[in-house]
């Protein structure tokens, strides 16, 4: 751990901004049987690794990173920091990923394959790593991961092998609802160092200030297939930002993943 110098004023202003949720989080009233505490993950990426030791020696323990920042910043911080792998895995990152000692789950595992891949790189641990199913419940097609064909003609052939092609890529870097099962069957039955403790999603924005939230609601109702499935019992559910946590508390979330209300909003580098 390297001494990482601190600034007072903007440790204050993040101090105010987590006392801040964690009294909206207080406030509200957990309504399932499963919510025996709401865990708030501190969403840092691309922030400095000033502001987590901030949070850090303000008592908080749980932080979201990407991999590049992950691996970097848990080599200067402290090693108790719990960290939170959210974000898209990438084959020849595994391993990286793997070798963090305090990785404490990745919230994002969006295929059977992904995980395979995982559970492969972590082979060398002592118990295995925890980690969230990321279901897409959105329904948003990814530009990155969906590849549009260009039409020769408007035959029938050509119309369904596109339709196709789109409906096997609707995720959002996630699961579809659909195959929920089926992937945590496979993990369960394949990923000896892999644990299943929840699902993830990322709420589509204009699902916020809903009244109901589908995105909440589908979540829910995957994460009691699989556990009726499988007669397990306590999955987690991440669900729930900025915008939304208080929301996806009543709908049943265990785990809020909270950045820019914590540290502002987030600059990205072109």
């Amino acid at each position: 751990m390297q001494n990482i110098l601190v600034d007072k004023i903007r440790k204050q202003e993040i101090a105010d901004n987590i006392a801040d949720i964690t009294n909206r989080i207080q406030s509200i009233p957990c309504k399932h049987s499963w919510q025996k505490q709401i865990r708030l993950v501190a969403v840092s990426k691309t922030k400095p690794a000033s502001d987590i030791a901030a949070a850090y020696e303000l008592g908080h323990r749980h932080f979201g990173e990407n991999v590049q920042e992950l691996v970097e910043k848990a080599s200067i911080l402290p090693s108790d920091i719990h960290w939170h792998f959210i974000g898209s895995i990438q084959s020849n990152k595994c391993k990286a990923l793997a070798d963090v000692p305090n990785l404490w789950t990745i919230e994002t595992i969006d295929s059977s394959k992904k995980a395979l891949t995982m559970n492969k790189a972590c082979q060398k641990l002592a118990s295995p790593l925890r980690v969230f199913l990321q279901i897409n419940t959105s329904g948003e097609a990814s530009c990155r991961n969906i590849k549009m064909r260009c039409l020769k003609s408007i035959s029938g052939h050509d119309l369904l092998l596109t339709n196709q092609l789109v409906n096997l890529n609707l995720a959002k870097s996630g699961i579809l609802p659909s195959n929920c099962v089926m992937t945590a069957k496979e993990i369960l039955d394949e990923c000896d160092k892999l644990e299943l403790i929840g699902l993830m999603c990322i709420g589509a924005p204009h699902n916020a200030k809903n009244d109901r939230n589908p995105d909440f609601d589908l979540l829910v109702e995957c994460k009691q297939q699989i556990e009726a499935a499988f007669g397990m019992s306590g999955l987690e559910l991440s669900m729930g930002m900025s915008d939304d946590f208080e929301s996806a508390i009543e709908y049943g979330s265990t785990n809020i993943r909270v950045g820019s209300s914590i540290f502002g909003s987030r600059s990205y580098t072109k």
